[in-house]
C-alpha cells in the first residue's frame, strides 16, 4: 500500500542563494530555485504543466510570502493544466501533497512546487516592533494571547515545552544536545547561515527568549527559496535521477485547529499527521534510515521525534541523552543540513530538499555514509503539521 498507488514521484530539487539580508526579492529567489529544480530533473519549462506553492497571497509579516504561484508561472510563461496555493492545509508541504495527488489522478504530469521567503531582508528594520506591538483589537486565535503579551510563536510553543517538561522531566540540557548536533551538521553545509562551532555551555548561557526557550532554540530568519518537481511515475523514466517515491503522507488533524486547546498539551498536530502517515504504508519507524524534522523552535523537533515513533511518548529526553541516536553517523541521523536552527528558516521546504539530496547522495561533506533508501520528513508546529515518507527507487 502506497500513497496514490505509487504514481507520484519526486524527480528534481533546487534551491536559490540562501543568506541573511542578501537584498534580493522573494520572486527573484523563487525563479532561481525553480530554474535549478527543473534543470536538476532534466526537464524544461515546456514540460511543467502544474504549479503549487505555500502559502499563497495571504496577509503576513514582511517577507513571509516571497512569491505566489501566479508570480512564477507568469514569469516563465508556463502553460499549466493545474495550479494551487493556500494556507489552510496540512503544514507547509500540504499543497505539495495536493500536487502529488493531481499527478496521480492525471491532472498534471510534472508539477513545480515551491516555497520562497525573504524575511531577513524585508524585516531588516522593525522586526522587533512588529512582534511586540499589540494590535488595537485582537481577533481570531490571537484574541486569547495578544492582549496578554504572547505575540510570538516562541511564547506559545514555550508553554507547550514547559508542560512536557513538567509531565516527563525533559530538560534544557537534553534539548540543547539536539541544538548542538544541528550546528555541528551545519558546519558541513556550505549553504548554512550559522556554521561556527557551538558547545552545550554556549547554548545554556545564551539569553532567554520565552522560557524555556533561549536564543539558540529559535530558528534563523533568512532569504531563500526551494523548489521540488513532482512527476507522474511513467513520465519519470529516462530523467536525470532515479525517482524518489512518495511512499506515504500524513495530513491528519484530529483535534481543533488551535494553538492552546488541544486535549493533551504534551502532543501537537504532528502526532495526528504521523499516525495517519503510518496508516498508509507497510513500513515502520524501524525502516527509516534518517529523518529531517521541523525545528522552527527546538521543541518542535522533539515532538516530531516522538510523533513519528522513534521513541515512546514521554521518553524523548532519554532519546536525546544518547547522541548516537541522532548524530550524522548515528542510528537515525536527524537534520544533516543543520535544520532551520542553523541552516536557516526556509519554512518547511528545506527539510524535503535535504531528504532528497541525501537519498540521491548529493550532499557533499554532510552526506550520510550508510546506505539510504527510506527518509521521514516532518514539517510544521502546533496545529500545522504534515509528514512524508520517501523511498528511493521504489
Amino acid at each position: 500500500m502506497t500513497f496514490a498507488d505509487g504514481k507520484a514521484v519526486i524527480t528534481g530539487v533546487g534551491q536559490s542563494q540562501i543568506g541573511r539580508r542578501i537584498g534580493r526579492s522573494g520572486i527573484d529567489l523563487a525563479l532561481e530555485a525553480a530554474e535549478r529544480a527543473v534543470h536538476h530533473a532534466g526537464l524544461t519549462f515546456d514540460d511543467i504543466d502544474g504549479v503549487a506553492s505555500y502559502p499563497g497571497p495571504v496577509a503576513a509579516e514582511a517577507g513571509f510570502v516571497g512569491a505566489t504561484t501566479h508570480d512564477v508561472r507568469d514569469a516563465f510563461g508556463m502553460k499549466t493544466r493545474w495550479h494551487v496555493s493556500g494556507v489552510e492545509t496540512s503544514g507547509q508541504l500540504g499543497t505539495l501533497m495536493d500536487a502529488a495527488a493531481a499527478v496521480a489522478t492525471g491532472r498534471a504530469t510534472h508539477v513545480l512546487c515551491f516555497r520562497s521567503v525573504w524575511e531577513a531582508t524585508a524585516q531588516a528594520s522593525g522586526r522587533a516592533a512588529a512582534l511586540t506591538e499589540k494590535a488595537t483589537r485582537a481577533s481570531g486565535h490571537t484574541e486569547f494571547r495578544v492582549p496578554f503579551g504572547a505575540v510570538s510563536p516562541a511564547n506559545w510553543i514555550g508553554m507547550y515545552a514547559q508542560r512536557y517538561m513538567h509531565e516527563f522531566g525533559l530538560t534544557r540540557e537534553q534539548i540543547g544536545k539536539l541544538v548542538v548536533n544541528a550546528r555541528r551538521n551545519a558546519g558541513l553545509n556550505p549553504n548554512a547561515i550559522y556554521t561556527a562551532a557551538m558547545t552545550l555551555d554556549d547554548y545554556l548561557s545564551a539569553r532567554m527568549i520565552s522560557t524555556p526557550l533561549g536564543l539558540y532554540d529559535c530558528d534563523v530568519p533568512c532569504d531563500g527559496a526551494t523548489a521540488i518537481i513532482v512527476s507522474r511515475r511513467e513520465e519519470a523514466a529516462g530523467l536525470a535521477h532515479d525517482p524518489i517515491a512518495i511512499e506515504s503522507v500524513g495530513a491528519a488533524l484530529y483535534e481543533r485547529h488551535s494553538w492552546d486547546q488541544r486535549g493533551d498539551l504534551t502532543t501537537m498536530a504532528a502526532h495526528d499527521a504521523a499516525a495517519s502517515m503510518w496508516d498508509g504504508t507497510d513500513l515502520t519507524p524501524a525502516d527509516v534510515d534518517f529523518a529531517t524534522l521541523y525545528d522552527g523552535f527546538s521543541y518542535l523537533c522533539t515532538q516530531w521525534i516522538e510523533a513519528l515513533g522513534f521513541t515512546e511518548h514521554g521518553r524523548v529526553g532519554e532519546f536525546l541523552d544518547n547522541e548516537e541516536n541522532y548524530a550524522l553517523d548515528g542510528k537515525l541521523p536527524i537534520n544533516p543540513h543543520g535544520g532551520q536552527l542553523s541552516a536557516g528558516r526556509l519554512h518547511g521546504y528545506g527539510f524535503l530538499h535535504e531528504a532528497c539530496t541525501q537519498l540521491w547522495r548529493e550532499a557533499g561533506d554532510r552526506q550520510i555514509k550508510k546506505d539510504l533508501s527510506v527518509a521521514a520528513i516532518g514539517v510544521g508546529g502546533g496545529p500545522e503539521a504534515g509528514s512524508m515518507l520517501l523511498r528511493l527507487g521504489a
